[in-house]
């Protein structure tokens, strides 16, 4: 089933009365969306009684959620006790997944730093083969069900074009791409913009995983300012920013018959324009 919700929780979430992330799966219920992204990107505070708490409200209202892991994991770091570290940022994301009953944990995977892009990449492999292998022997969680989700990046200095994250992902099952369709427009700069464009995308994925992989693939949307050097801030749908489109993005998911989880990461309006991608992907359906 597709799904659509909000990264984090809106001012209107909090105006309305709410305090707590534990209140947000009802609240977006009742709105209308069944989704949900928690960001840790800063790091994890959050309780283990908190995060349960908050699953068994999302079960309740089903509202499924996803866990972003923090922002600082590096698998390219040259540093072995750095890239030890990523890999535990990682262990604790999934473990924050499990408590919050989600399939998704979103992982940005490095930045190039001063290294060139292939011996980057070459490091990010390395690592990434590492990692994949001790989380296959660990008895510690029960990792069915869950999926590392490695994201599409938005600046020319981070590892995350879509041929990058989608070859990446070929070396296990448990990898599953996160499409971050604002992040790829600003790579693109500015030219994500029809069928076709977001096509290209999901068919080289499609050839590489397999279409199983891609049908439930993640998703970010957002419109976002960038520069030549990619990335500036996140906006919102009212801005006055043409790309990238989300009606063109939603006729191929209907023509692919693709189930994505579909996260909004606006500035400010999370919420309402990831019910407004909703809205308009509903209205294609019915044609």
């Amino acid at each position: 089933m597709i799904r659509f919700g909000p990264s984090g929780n809106e001012e209107k979430f909090y105006t309305d009365g709410h305090k707590s992330s534990f209140e947000a799966p009802a609240w977006l219920k009742e709105m209308g969306l069944n989704a949900y992204e928690y960001s840790f990107g800063r790091g994890y505070t959050m309780t283990q009684e908190t995060a349960r708490k908050i699953g068994e409200e999302a079960k309740k209202n089903d509202v499924l959620v996803s866990v972003h892991a923090p922002y600082y994991i590096n698998f390219a770091n040259p540093d072995d006790m750095m890239a030890e570290k990523s890999f535990m940022y990682v262990m604790t994301g999934l473990r924050f997944l499990k408590w919050f009953g989600g399939e998704h944990l979103v992982v940005h995977l490095a930045t190039q730093g001063k290294m060139e892009r292939g011996e980057a990449l070459e490091l990010v492999s390395k690592r990434l083969d590492e990692m994949l292998q001790r989380l296959h022997a660990q008895t510690e969680l029960d990792l069915s069900g869950m999926y590392i989700c490695p994201e599409t990046m938005g600046k020319y200095s981070q590892i995350g074009s879509y041929e990058e994250i989608v070859d990446f992902c070929v070396k296990d099952e448990m990898l599953v791409p996160t499409f971050d369709f604002g992040h790829l427009n600003c790579l693109m700069q500015g030219e994500l913009k029809t069928e076709a464009d977001y096509k290209k995308i999901f068919d080289y994925a499609i050839e590489k995983l397999g279409y199983e992989r891609v049908k439930h693939c993640h998703i970010h949307f957002s419109k976002i300012l960038f520069s030549a050097k990619g990335e500036i801030k996140h906006l919102n749908f009212d801005d006055e920013v043409e790309t990238p489109n989300f009606e063109a993005l939603a006729k191929v998911l209907i023509e692919y018959k693709l189930e994505p989880h579909i996260i909004c990461e606006s500035a400010d309006f999370m919420a309402r324009d990831a019910l407004e991608m909703k809205k308009i992907y509903e209205n294609l359906r019915k044609g």
